[in-house]
């Protein structure tokens, strides 16, 4: 199956990389796939014409996701026939990762991709692996490195709040026990005795 569709692909001067989703976040990891998929990272870059490398993706099942997604994120699809709306099925993310972890990868990456006819040839491009294991060990392969996460900065309020609350912490473990009001009343009950 990871084979398939090979003969298709025009392979002549297209770079095999490789993406270690072990520990990366689901889509940051699929933004990157799918930029290399379209050939984005390339000058040679036009929207009609396919120039993307081919993807191998490992330790699929490894992948993490942030907040709540594991249960509140849903894969949902209708099992009807003809275009009648009805039997509407869904699975969590958290039961898709045991049953296929690679369609999680697929599917985020496809949906990053324009709706166009590149799409097909851009998904057999695209090979995903639930562990370490692949059958390309005989291609140059060039592993992919994941551009650092950016943290935005905090915004000056929080940061004070934040500060405020760090400082009322000390305090407490220090056993003062007097807040700002109440060393300002010492100091006045002080000036007025002297």
């Amino acid at each position: 199956k990871a084979l398939a569709g090979l003969r298709r692909i025009n392979l002549e001067g297209l770079r095999w990389r490789v993406f270690d989703a072990k520990g990366e976040v689901l889509g940051r990891l699929a933004s990157q796939i799918a930029m290399v998929v379209q050939g984005k990272d390339k000058p040679t870059y036009a929207p009609y014409r396919e120039d993307g490398d081919m993807c191998i993706v490992l330790n699929a099942k490894e992948v993490c996701v942030t907040g709540r997604k594991m249960t509140d994120k849903f894969y949902r699809w209708h099992t009807g026939q003809d275009g009648y709306v009805g039997h509407l099925k869904e699975r969590s993310l958290k039961d898709q990762m045991a049953k296929d972890p690679t369609e999680v990868i697929r599917k985020a990456v496809l949906r990053m991709l324009p709706r166009n006819k590149l799409r097909d040839d851009r998904d057999r491009k695209l090979r995903i692996f639930p562990s370490s294991e692949h059958p390309f060990g005989d291609r140059p392969l060039e592993p992919f490195v994941m551009p650092p996460r950016k943290v935005r900065e905090m915004r000056p309020r929080a940061r004070r709040a934040l500060i405020r609350a760090q400082k009322k912490a000390e305090q407490q473990l220090q056993g003062t026990g007097h807040t700002r009001k109440g060393k300002k009343r010492e100091v006045q009950i002080e000036e007025s005795d002297g």
